[in-house]
């Protein structure tokens, strides 16, 4: 798939629907039938584009520049969100974003990764790869949360952890278990989306939730295609093969036990329309929120347990049987 390609057909597609919408909101009602065939014909070819994608497809789309990111999911979904900043131990990391917000009249705790929009920005968030202050930042306000009874949400959107030499002198690695220690014991409703890539450790450390869910085409995996196909192929065209073997689409995640469910992206692809995937991910969190927030807190640490000590069991089989 040719996503460049893809993206210019949807766009022309598009750019006629608004045209047609404009001149019958402006009372040109005899574009009315024109306007809904086109509609169909637009919703159509666009679940045609983005149907049957392989592996790396799917991986391509998750990294689309104009998927929705956290910044763009909080506008939508969650109102008065209020960004806090700092680790209160050595700085701030704008590769994640966390603060309070209310869902439905009701307080919550949004954390999430964020790429950045334009080259400026993603070079200030580090392109969605945080420093161990960022992981810090989460725990504060997952702790922050706690403290006060709030559900925690997160959004996971990234390559993976910075790998700098920084990052390492700040104790990368133990930020990152941190991370994952505190929401396993977190003793509050958690929530988690994987909503573009979800990289190695780095995105782990948001995603030990009671209910984690993926978007349709986002990915999942302890490592990106390109190392993967750099370390046991020694070659970077075995991105395609390497995609196949790590098993990272929501589709091969949810059959083994790894996560929870599956989003659906209305159109096809988050990025052709944002707001209705946000409407749809909205509803799932509602959903899921008012099922957790009723079970007491000991039930909901005793299944999280259970959930993730079942991940991984393999079985040994005697060589011949």
């Amino acid at each position: 798939m040719d996503l460049k390609k893809v993206d210019k057909v949807v766009a022309d597609l598009k750019a006629k629907v608004e045209k047609l919408k404009t001149q019958f909101y402006a009372g040109k009602k005899e574009v009315e039938a024109e306007l809904r065939a086109l509609q169909r014909e637009y919703r159509r070819k666009v679940k045609e584009f983005f149907k049957g994608l392989t592996a790396w497809e799917k991986v391509q789309l998750a990294r689309h520049p104009q998927r929705p990111h956290t910044r763009d999911y909080i506008d939508l979904i969650f109102e008065n969100f209020r960004e806090l900043h700092g680790d209160r131990f050595c700085g701030d990391d704008p590769a994640i974003v966390a603060g309070i917000g209310y869902f439905y009249g009701k307080p919550v705790a949004v954390i999430g990764h964020e790429k950045g929009r334009d080259t400026k920005e993603r070079m200030r968030r580090n392109f969605g790869m945080p420093n161990p202050e960022g992981y810090r930042k989460a725990v504060r306000i997952m702790k922050l949360a706690e403290h006060f009874g709030l559900p925690v949400v997160t959004f996971v959107d990234t390559p993976g952890a910075f790998p700098g030499v920084e990052a390492e002198e700040h104790n990368q690695a133990k930020a990152i278990a941190d991370s994952i220690y505190a929401m396993a014991y977190l003793r509050t409703p958690t929530v988690s989306v994987i909503i573009g890539e979800g990289g190695s450790g780095g995105a782990l450390a948001l995603a030990v939730a009671d209910r984690v869910y993926m978007l349709e085409n986002a990915v999942y995996s302890v490592i990106s295609p390109e190392g993967c196909a750099a370390i046991l192929w020694k070659d970077q065209k075995a991105v395609e093969k390497a995609a196949e073997a790590l098993k990272l689409t929501a589709d091969e995640l949810l059959r083994l036990g790894i996560i929870d469910g599956i989003i659906p992206e209305p159109y096809g692809a988050a990025h052709v329309e944002p707001q209705a995937t946000a409407r749809v991910l909205k509803f799932c969190l509602k959903k899921t929120l008012n099922e957790l927030v009723k079970k007491p807190v000991e039930e909901l640490l005793k299944e999280r347990f259970e959930k993730f000590t079942r991940m991984g069991v393999f079985e040994l089989v005697p060589v011949g049987g």
